[in-house]
């Protein structure tokens, strides 16, 4: 991995300064707009927790400022709104996902994007632009780790989305290829975000991808004033890929980072969650709520369920098997495949209420739970799909089986524009009015004749 004189900082920098709204496709600007919507929509639901109340009140311990928290009332500090509103995107695990890139782009691009984009008064488009260029170039970075950074010990989106932040909001704030380039090298320094919360049911996760677009937001402030960061930080000796990853990064994996930029876009494969839970377990529930709703199949009449999924999801949704079987709130809930399977054998669906605390005390539902097993889905095509297959043994003796092969809401099947807006208003109405909701739906749908976004109104 030697320095090249044309660096890939310097490559991401030139793509995202010149980047212009009219140059990027027409289709890919009407899912930025949806992935917007989306991403604000899940905030809205975030906001009704224990976690984000808690999140927000310590970041009132700083002081109070002049911009928005989504779902929130009163204002806060530039970085603090931009932390804020990270953990409340991917408060829930209901964010969009990319595959390619193992990573939630969203959770840090779209806090970024707002934030900025209030303070800089800039247009729609403006905004729009700085979104797809950031997106474009995280899912990039990510995905040249080839999904190395999870087995190393490392958050993803944590380590990854800084480098996505800083183009956001570096192109909204005007600065120059040098300075963007630079500002690269500044949020490397940041790059932070550990498993650990997976493993011992913490709330950090959240936290991760909102840290870094708070690194990369400070990152681009001390760029623009000529504070200086490494330019090599990818390919470099003690490079990102070198640091970060237990493998040696293949040279065509770095070039796959800049190959094609402006012409074969990887924010198309960019995928919109239809349940509120880890997307490893999205198919294994809509497998098992095939198989109970085919055979009308009543709870009393199950013995065992066996679950099949791809290994890189065993220590995510599987194991520690006794912490998995007994959630204790939304987010351990969410990442334990015994009760996502367990309750969509029970209730036939897994929504948010599903995820509270009563829910998460039924006694038939964990009953259940310890009724799975899991073993590896040795036909998967992940990471293209998450895919799952599911198994359920019936008292009788029957054995019934279901698989997914390519996942709701991928770019395969995705949402649809209708499925989108319902989602949104179904995690906007708990917070907002009817016509508050409607407001806000229109406004981000229609963002791009929006003059100066420092008016769209987030609570």
């Amino acid at each position: 991995m030697g320095i090249e004189s044309a660096t890939i900082s310097a490559s991401l920098a030139r793509f995202v300064a010149t980047l212009d709204y009219d140059s990027i496709p027409r289709a890919l600007r009407e899912k930025a707009r949806l992935h917007l919507l989306d991403s604000v929509g899940v905030a809205l639901a975030s906001s009704r927790f224990e976690f984000a109340e808690r999140a927000y009140a310590g970041l009132r311990r700083f002081g109070d400022g002049g911009y928005q928290a989504i779902g929130m009332h009163g204002k806060l500090a530039l970085r603090d709104a931009i932390l804020m509103n990270g953990i409340l995107v991917h408060g829930i695990e209901f964010d969009d996902t990319s595959s390619v890139g193992r990573i939630h782009p969203s959770a840090t691009c779209v806090p970024c994007a707002l934030g900025i984009g209030a303070s800089a008064h800039a247009s729609g488009k403006a905004l729009l632009a700085a979104y797809v260029g950031g997106m474009e170039c995280a899912i990039r970075i990510g995905a040249a780790g080839r999904g190395g950074f999870s087995p190393a010990g490392f958050n993803a989106t944590g380590v990854v989305g800084g480098f996505g932040a800083v183009m956001v909001a570096g192109k909204l704030l005007g600065l120059d290829p040098q300075q963007l380039a630079s500002a690269q090298g500044i949020v490397y320094s940041t790059a932070s975000g550990s498993r650990e919360s997976v493993a011992s049911d913490a709330w950090t996760k959240r936290f991760d991808p909102a840290w870094s677009a708070v690194g990369g937001v400070t990152a681009v402030m001390l760029a623009a004033e000529g504070y200086q960061g490494p330019r090599t930080p990818y390919e470099g000796k003690f490079g990102f890929y070198r640091v970060y990853l237990r493998h040696e990064v293949a040279k065509d994996d770095l070039g796959s980072i800049t190959r094609g930029l402006g012409e074969q876009w990887r924010f198309e494969s960019l995928s919109l969650k239809a349940l509120p839970s880890c997307y490893f377990n999205h198919p294994l529930i809509n497998a098992t709520i095939d198989i109970v709703t085919r055979h009308d199949l009543a709870p009393s009449a199950i013995r065992g369920i066996r679950i099949s999924l791809p290994q890189a999801g065993f220590n995510t949704v599987c194991e520690p098997r006794a912490l998995k079987l007994a959630p204790h709130d939304i987010s351990s809930a969410q990442f334990s495949a015994y009760y996502n399977v367990a309750c969509a054998a029970l209730r036939r669906r897994l929504t948010l209420e599903d995820l509270q605390p009563a829910a998460l005390n039924d006694p038939e539902v964990l009953a259940l739970a310890r009724a799975v097993t899991y073993a590896e889905d040795t036909a998967s095509s992940f990471p293209r799909h998450y895919t799952g297959a599911v198994e359920i043994e019936t008292v009788d003796g029957r054995r019934l089986s279901a698989r997914e092969d390519i996942n709701k809401g991928s770019s395969e099947a995705p949402l649809t524009h209708a499925e989108v807006e319902h989602k949104f208003m179904q995690n906007a109405l708990p917070v907002l009015s009817p016509s508050r909701a409607e407001a806000l739906r229109d406004a981000l749908l229609g963002i791009d004749r929006v003059a100066d976004v420092s008016g769209i109104v987030l609570h």
